[in-house]
């Protein structure tokens, strides 16, 4: 498996959120203007994409926000989410981030406790589906 870095939003990325956000997950709003300004990381089993997510600094948090993580059903249960967080904070402490927050589905919650976030403040629901506000300082 190997990790990509990208700059603008790639097909491969969208396949993997459409399939899992959308047709699987149920959202209707996965897509946002966020993309455009983010780096995107898509892991490719062979020439297959197979998980993304992106990371993003938002100037109203003043934090780097990882968001968007989504692993295909057919590759779940390899650790393939973990490997996209881990790469995902590379990322963020080579352009000089120390931590990191993200929006989890309270589902995701006990996944990203095991990658050494903690959560914090109340849940708050995204369409329709509980969330909670999560960080690691690395």
């Amino acid at each position: 498996m190997i990790i990509k870095k990208y700059n603008i939003l790639p097909d491969e990325a969208k396949y993997i959120r459409e399939t899992v956000f959308i047709k699987e997950q149920g959202f209707k709003e996965e897509f946002d203007s966020i993309d455009d300004n983010c780096i995107h990381l898509v892991m490719f089993d062979d020439a297959h994409p197979v998980a993304t997510c992106r990371v993003f600094f938002d100037e109203n948090k003043g934090s780097y926000i990882l968001g968007r993580l989504a692993v295909l059903p057919q590759y779940r249960g390899r650790n393939l989410g973990a490997d996209m967080v881990h790469d995902a904070q590379d990322v963020i402490e080579s352009m000089g981030g120390s931590s990191l927050m993200l929006h989890a589905q309270c589902r995701a919650k006990s996944f990203y406790e095991k990658q050494g976030y903690a959560p914090f403040g109340d849940v708050d629901y995204d369409e329709d589906c509980p969330h909670i506000w999560m960080k690691k300082v690395f």
